[in-house]
């Protein structure tokens, strides 16, 4: 039996096919220029990508899942009259290709999807997501007292870093865990919801430190101009608002992050009282500058 229609339902098979005839993978060498050919880069890529797309989180069972749909395997390129690629094939794939083409073939999707009006930059969004390594210290039956040590560093992975994920956004919420692991901060299109941008960092970067560098890049390839920008209470630092208004004269919403701040005690007319239970002032001069700020009246005479 030869015929390989009969390894797969149809309906998946057009998506797939129609899903990689529209990708371009120009940026990526298909084979290496020196040393022993192996198996196609273009190839390898439309694997994983099928591995997203079915929702597998091991190798194996994208392994399994080729092996038992071969036109999938032929449609992302790889001759199935042969043995397809092995685990630790993939494995290897994985640790050796560069960032940089990934990138760069995401770029050239999202200016395709920008020039048929699929998406656009005037409504953008940024948030980041945890990504947990694969470490015994992330078990949650792990009862280590000190597996959430800073300097306790997992010995299955050197690179990833101690972070905090908060459960909620809500202010009177305190819930929160900490893992061993990376962040992944992706900038998407509030209005399609397709990603924009993509920056993997350890999980100890605050998410706010790189807003800044995501704008940019994103704005080197995709115009932000006259953006809204929205994003979490992570993102309410001052130099993120001056930078949407003043370099893509944009617009944020973004909810005030309270900062532990206490709720201080308030007059009639609405001046707070000091810790030397006197009213602060609303205005103080400060190196000749007239600034609107409460300040202790002690401080300002």
């Amino acid at each position: 039996m030869k015929d390989i229609h009969l390894f797969i339902s149809q309906p998946v098979a057009k998506f797939y096919d129609s899903l990689f005839l529209n990708l371009n993978l120009s940026f990526v060498p298909e084979f290496p220029k020196t040393g022993r050919k192996d198996f196609s880069n273009h190839a390898m890529i439309c694997t994983f990508i099928v591995m997203k797309c079915e929702g597998f989180s091991m190798i194996t069972d994208l392994v399994d899942y080729l092996n038992n749909n071969l036109f999938i395997a032929h449609y992302c390129g790889f001759d199935i009259s042969a043995p397809l690629p092995s685990y630790w094939t993939f494995d290897r794939f994985l640790k050796q290709i560069d960032n940089d083409m990934l990138s760069s073939v995401m770029k050239s999707q999202v200016l395709s999807l920008s020039k048929q009006g699929i998406m656009d930059s005037s409504f953008i969004g940024l948030n980041s997501t945890p990504i947990a390594a694969n470490t015994s210290q992330n078990n949650p039956k792990s009862f280590l007292y000190n597996k959430f040590k800073p300097d306790n560093q997992p010995k299955a992975d050197a690179d990833c870093k101690l972070g905090v994920h908060t459960a909620s956004n809500q202010t009177d919420e305190k819930k929160y865990e900490f893992y061993w692991g990376y962040k992944s901060h992706v900038l998407v299109d509030c209005i399609s919801g397709l990603p924009i941008y993509e920056l993997t960092t350890t999980a100890n970067v605050s998410d706010s430190t790189v807003a800044l560098d995501i704008l940019v890049d994103t704005h080197t390839f995709l115009p932000i101009t006259e953006c809204t920008f929205l994003a979490d209470k992570d993102y309410d630092v001052k130099h993120i608002y001056n930078q949407v208004h003043k370099l893509y004269d944009g617009e944020c919403i973004i909810p005030l992050n309270k900062r532990n701040a206490k709720n201080p005690t308030l007059l009639p007319q609405g001046n707070p009282i000091c810790e030397a239970e006197l009213a602060m002032d609303g205005k103080f001069s400060d190196r000749g500058h007239t600034r609107q700020k409460f300040c202790c009246p002690l401080k300002t005479s």
